[in-house]
């Protein structure tokens, strides 16, 4: 199972989501491995809940995965009436400067 898609289930598993993507970035990096991703998480879970609190349970649900395979991980967390008045427009992630492209 590729690590897009062992994400995508745990979150599935652990949070009731309205709508979930997981988007591997790692293409946007030099390392050629699966290690860059972001993540949209819409719940009612996150009703009431600082964005802080969000990302933590997010965190908490992918800890093994950010402990061992993943370099970087962008989360957007929304209830479902912010990702509504986004229109569901999600930022870019920026280009990563790190590893080797600063040696190019």
């Amino acid at each position: 199972m590729s690590m897009q898609a062992q994400i995508y289930d745990k979150l599935a598993a652990a949070i009731s989501c309205k709508h979930l993507n997981v988007v591997n970035e790692s293409h946007m990096h030099s390392r050629g491995e699966e290690s860059h991703f972001k993540v949209v998480v819409v719940s009612e879970e996150f009703v009431g809940k600082r964005l802080l609190q969000r990302h933590r349970k997010v965190n908490e649900v992918l800890q093994q995965e950010l402990a061992e395979h993943i370099h970087a991980l962008s989360i957007h967390a929304y209830t479902p009436e912010e990702y509504s008045e986004k229109a569901g427009q999600i930022p870019d992630s920026p280009n990563c400067l790190g590893g080797s492209k600063l040696d190019n």
